[in-house]
């Protein structure tokens, strides 16, 4: 059952772009920010490229200090991308953003590859890494739609506490959707990725129930972090 997964050529690859170029025409077309679009590609293809270069020294590596200054890049990067649907932002906003995903992540991570896995070294990088990835980058989708409808709802003149619910419904929608439909309408990436290298489905299978509840579980615990952390700069800002 363990074939080798087949290679993908270069030229190939680049048939996987066709519709994303389709896409891009069809925003600029639409007079959509299709340059922020475009530009979230070629970051994309060209930090993925670079990462793939990286990741093979990080998995080599023996020293828990590299693990942990990958991890809180991750974290740094993950909370300015989170706030990134907002105007105005600033340090404190960045802050808050930073502790509602840095502190739920982290917990989340220990939990995961301490307990679950029990890992032999607590900084294990071809676990630490992947796994870390899919925490901080579901948690940062979640808290950026947390934030973006928490400011419409507050710009609309809606209380505090019901701004805060309306928030946290819509953030959540993906996540909630996800765990509906996975099983039915998805195999998730890690589950696909495992079945692919010849690893027993029924082994994929309780992996993928692991990565469901952590994304689930991180990614709504940071959003409502943001939204009772971010009321303390509300107070700030409306400070004489």
């Amino acid at each position: 059952m363990s074939e080798s997964l087949p290679s993908i050529e270069l030229s190939s690859l680049a048939i996987a772009f066709a519709p994303s170029v389709v896409l891009i025409v069809l925003m600029w077309r639409w007079s959509l920010n299709a340059r922020e679009a475009l530009n979230a590609n070629v970051r994309m293809l060209v930090q993925l490229l670079a990462i793939g270069y990286v990741l093979t020294y990080v998995f080599e590596t023996d020293r828990p200090l590299v693990i942990a200054g990958v991890v809180a890049l991750m974290i740094a990067a993950a909370a300015w991308i989170a706030l990134r649907p907002l105007a105005g932002r600033g340090v404190r906003l960045y802050l808050v953003t930073l502790a509602a995903l840095g502190a739920n992540g982290l917990v989340m991570l220990a939990i995961i590859t301490q307990l679950v896995l029990d890992l032999p070294r607590f900084f294990e990088p071809r676990f630490v890494i992947p796994l870390a990835g899919m925490v901080f980058a579901n948690a940062m989708n979640t808290v950026s739609l947390a934030a973006e409808r928490f400011a419409a709802e507050q710009e609309r003149g809606v209380e505090y506490e019901r701004a805060r619910k309306i928030a946290l419904e819509a953030a959540l929608i993906p996540q909630i959707n996800a765990l509906f439909a996975v099983g039915i309408v998805s195999l998730p990436g890690m589950m696909t990725g495992q079945i692919l290298s010849g690893v027993d489905p029924l082994v994929a299978v309780r992996y993928q129930i692991m990565v469901m509840c952590m994304t689930f579980g991180s990614a709504g615990l940071g959003a409502a972090s943001y939204l009772v952390l971010v009321r303390g700069t509300m107070s700030m800002s409306h400070r004489p």
